[in-house]
Order: C-alpha cells, then sequence, then structure tokens
C-alpha cells in the first residue's frame, strides 16, 4: 500500500507497532523505506537490501490484485521464477475448501527458495528467502506474523535489556553552545548513541539521550552531568 501511504489516503501503522516489538527482544529498526506502487522502484530498493546482506520486513503487496507487485518484484531482484509453494497452496486450500479459486492460488506464488511465515488470522501465509521477510498490510495479521519470524529466526540475536536509553533535559539552553561538550562526550564514550532534541515553540529546552549498554550509559550520564557542571563554572 505504497501508494496510499505516499498520497495520503493512509497513514502508516506499522512502524509505530514494530518498534516497541522489537524494543521488547532488544532489537533496534535501523532504517524504514515508503516506496509507492512502482514495480521498477520496488526491485531496486530490494536488490538494495538485498546486496547489502539486511534484516528486511515488507508490509504489503502480496494480495492477488493487479497493483500486488511486491511477490514478483522480489522474484525480479532475486533473479529467480515465481512458483506456487506447496506448503502455502495446502493453507490456503484448507482456509477456503471449495470457494478455492485460481486467483486465491495467487497468493501462494512465492519467489522459487522462500519458506512461508504462517498466517494466525485467516491461513493465508507470507515468505521469507534470504532475511526478507514479506507479510499482509493489514496489521492484524502482519504483526504476529513479524512476531513469529522475530522469534522463530532471530532468537540468537535478541537480548532485552542489553540496550537502554537514559534521557537528560536541560532547560535555558539551545543545543548549539552543547556541541564541543556532546563531541567530548562521544570521543570518550564511542559505544554510545547520542540524540540532541531541541524543543520548539518558544521554549529554551534540549533533550540529550543516551543509548547503549547499561553500564556504559550510566558511565557516560555520569560524564555528561561532569562535563556541563564544569561548563557552567
Amino acid at each position: 500500500m505504497g501508494d496510499e501511504l505516499l498520497n495520503g489516503r493512509k497513514q502508516d501503522a506499522h512502524l509505530p507497532a514494530m518498534i516497541p516489538r522489537f524494543s521488547q527482544r532488544g532489537l533496534e529498526i535501523d532504517w524504514v523505506n515508503v516506496v509507492g506502487d512502482n514495480p521498477g522502484l520496488i526491485t531496486r530498493a530490494l536488490e538494495d537490501s538485498l546486496g547489502r546482506g539486511d534484516i528486511v520486513f515488507c508490509f504489503g503487496g502480496i494480495g492477488a490484485t493487479p497493483d500486488d507487485l511486491t511477490r514478483q518484484c522480489a522474484a525480479a531482484a532475486l533473479r529467480v521464477d515465481i512458483e506456487l509453494h506447496p506448503a502455502a497452496e495446502q493453507e490456503i486450500r484448507a482456509q477456503l475448501g471449495d470457494r478455492l479459486n485460481a486467483n486465491h492460488l495467487r497468493m501462494g506464488e512465492f519467489p522459487a527458495g522462500s519458506r512461508i511465515i504462517p498466517n494466525p488470522i485467516n491461513r493465508i501465509p507470507g515468505f521469507s528467502i534470504r532475511d526478507h521477510h514479506f507479510v499482509p498490510g493489514f496489521p492484524r495479521m502482519a504483526w504476529p506474523m513479524v512476531e513469529w519470524v522475530l522469534d522463530h529466526d532471530y532468537a540468537s540475536l535478541q537480548a532485552p535489556g542489553q540496550q537502554v536509553t537514559q534521557t537528560l533535559v536541560l532547560t535555558d539552553t539551545s543545543e548549539g553552545p552543547l556541541i564541543p561538550l556532546m563531541e567530548q562526550l562521544l570521543a570518550e564514550f564511542v559505544h554510545l548513541r547520542l540524540a540532541c532534541l531541541p524543543h520548539a515553540e518558544g521554549r529554551q529546552e534540549v533533550e540529550l539521550s543516551l543509548r547503549g549498554r547499561p553500564e556504559e550509559v550510566v558511565a557516560g550520564m555520569d560524564r555528561l552531568r561532569e562535563l556541563l557542571n564544569q561548563r557552567e563554572k
């Protein structure tokens, strides 16, 4: 549903839902890409992420209507054929029974070499191939399917509690005077990630957040307060 997001007909619900699901497992989202219903753009985006070896979750575009292009684009990016997956066919037939038609079976056609992602709602599966995971655009289906993939394929990467965030709110200041202090802090704590968020609407207020391993964040916050005290003297 890339076009619907880009033209404003719909608002993305997936990212706000995914952030806590990843965070609960000690995982982070590094990037998000919204691509319209353009097969060339979708194929190139998948070629790029496949080339980098990223772990990717794609939402939508795996139905049977002519505007559902993601399955075909994934196959083009992988340089493989589309084929009816036997396990997907079995699931679709079991779900639809006598109502089954050829269009329904299209939803089980995936790039050759794919694995299915079980759909707990209507049994029409998604698919995975080379750390790329394709789920429907419907949140009620997509979100538990993503959770299944995270816990089934990436349990070894999960590390709840290994990354924490602490935030310090500074008043009566702006980000400009804090830049040398932030640069010094990051030079001393190279494994920490720093985020600076100035407030708008006339308030001189800045949030400084540090993210990393718990012990490093605690030490980094102590050092940050020390540098702030030195600045005020």
